[in-house]
């Protein structure tokens, strides 16, 4: 579904991504993780056009979107976002800046969803929110995967990401260090202390 090869990007002099490579498979959930600076944000953000490519490819659905990802055709579909997320009707009177910090990502993510997005690129879901609204947002997550979309998790929570995710790649100084079955990430020792705390 997602296939990103050998992608370098700069800001500036900074050689921000240094040759990552990774795949997503259609139906699947695929996590990147790492700390602050890793390389995470700039690698979603090469892979929808937002930032341009140095080097590399970044193959769509079997569709070279390297330069084109902004060229994606875009249609609505509000019933199926306010089925999933019922507190969005509720609020539907509200501007979206007075919304509650987890209502704010259930917007981000079902604007994302009406686009009939073939695969949902997700970064830091859970940033700021509480225990019980990242559970429901990761409840989210899977449910949207459930549907059919492959879903590339961007987060720091590493252990809710490697609990729902198939496979996790993770980062440092915008380079994959480790790449493996997610569950197989969740049980190994270096893994567990160096992004796991324990």
């Amino acid at each position: 579904m997602l296939k990103v090869n050998n992608l370098h990007t700069y800001y500036g002099n900074i050689h921000a991504l240094k040759g990552i490579s990774f795949e997503v498979k259609a139906g699947e959930i695929v996590t990147l993780i790492g700390s602050n600076g890793a390389g995470k944000t700039t690698a979603v953000k090469t892979i929808a056009g937002l930032l341009p490519a140095a080097e590399g490819t970044v193959v769509f659905d079997n569709q070279d979107i390297t330069e084109l990802a902004d060229k994606l055709e875009i249609k609505q579909s509000l019933e199926q976002v306010l089925t999933l997320f019922p507190k969005l009707w509720e609020r539907r009177g509200q501007q979206a800046g007075t919304l509650s910090g987890g209502e704010q990502q259930m917007l981000a993510i079902g604007r994302a969803l009406m686009a009939k997005p073939k695969l949902l690129l997700l970064d830091e879901p859970s940033l700021g929110l509480s225990p019980i609204l990242v559970d429901t947002i990761f409840g989210l997550i899977v449910e949207i995967n459930r549907q059919g979309i492959p879903v590339l998790l961007i987060e720091q929570n590493a252990r809710m990401a490697l609990l729902i995710a198939a496979r996790g790649y993770i980062m440092e100084t915008g380079k994959i260090v480790h790449a493996d079955k997610a569950n197989e990430l969740l049980q190994s020792d270096a893994v567990r202390k160096a992004y796991l705390g324990e």
